[in-house]
Formats: C-alpha cells, structure tokens, sequence
C-alpha cells in the first residue's frame, strides 16, 4: 500500500494476491475438520462427541469441578459446555450438585459409567491422534505441538 492509498485501496490491491487457501486460519479449520471426522470415525461410541470426550477428560484429570473451571480447562465457551453437561448427565456419565460452601456454584462430577467410558476410549483417542498425524515424522510432530502449544499461550497472554 503506498502512502497516498487508503487502507481499503490497498486491500482492494491485495486480494488479487490473498489466497484464502493458503491462510492460517482456514488452514487450522482444515485440519480440525479432519481430525474430528476422524475421531467420528473411529470412537466406537457413536453418541461421544470430541468435546464431550475433552470434558469428561478434563473432570476425570481435575476432580469435581466447576463449569468455569471446565470452560477454562477446555476452552470450549460456557455455553457449548452447558449443552455438553447436559447431555452427559442425562446419559448418566457425570453427576451435578450444588457446592456445600457456595450454593450458588456448581460442581461436575464423574460417574463410574463415565470414568469406564473415558478409560475405555483412550486407547482410540491415541489411534485418533496417530491418524491426524499421518505422514509426519517425529520432528514435524514436535513441532506441530510446540507451535499450536505457542500459539495457545499467546492467546492466554492476551487475554490475562
């Protein structure tokens, strides 16, 4: 964009060349497309969704928690999370009440029928993750996890 351009001038020249394709953004949205069609592919249980999978592992790893701790383990928003709580309690999996100290609050709990279901469900969660990663080697695999990891942290930077 040269100095006597508007910035709309400039991106009007610029999108002969923005290949959208190309973008990190629709790039990621790619490669979680694949990697949650393959976690359907795969997980026996037809009714677990990966997001209900990511947070019946983030209560089984933190004990009886609270939505905002779910939320913030997860990072999935609170109003997704509510709608996977519910549909986890009624498929008896997680157990909700009210916290003794704070009524107000309250905590998600694993069921036996749910922590069966994750122990059950890992050793094809690690066959998802090998199957995102098909055709990397172990370098590009670091790498990959070192970078998403890095950029996770930016945004957890940004957001304090």
């Amino acid at each position: 964009m040269s100095e006597t351009q508007t910035p709309a001038q400039g991106a009007a020249a610029d999108s002969q060349e923005y290949d959208f394709s190309q973008q990190v953004g629709h790039l990621l949205r790619r490669a979680y497309q694949r990697h949650t069609a393959l976690f359907q592919q795969i997980i026996p249980d037809t009714q677990l969704t990966a997001a209900q999978f990511v947070v019946l592992c983030a209560v089984r790893d933190g004990g009886a928690c609270s939505l905002s701790e779910i939320v913030k383990r997860t990072a999935i928003d609170q109003a997704t999370v509510r709608g996977v709580i519910d549909r986890l309690k009624v498929r008896k999996l997680i157990g909700v009440r009210h916290d003794e100290a704070d009524r107000r609050k309250v905590l998600v709990s694993l069921m036996p029928a749910g922590l069966a279901l994750v122990q059950s469900m890992v050793p094809f969660a690690f066959e998802i993750t090998e199957k995102t990663f098909a055709g990397f080697n172990p370098a590009e695999r670091l790498a990959l996890v070192y970078l998403l990891q890095k950029m996770c942290q930016a945004d957890e930077l940004e957001g304090s």
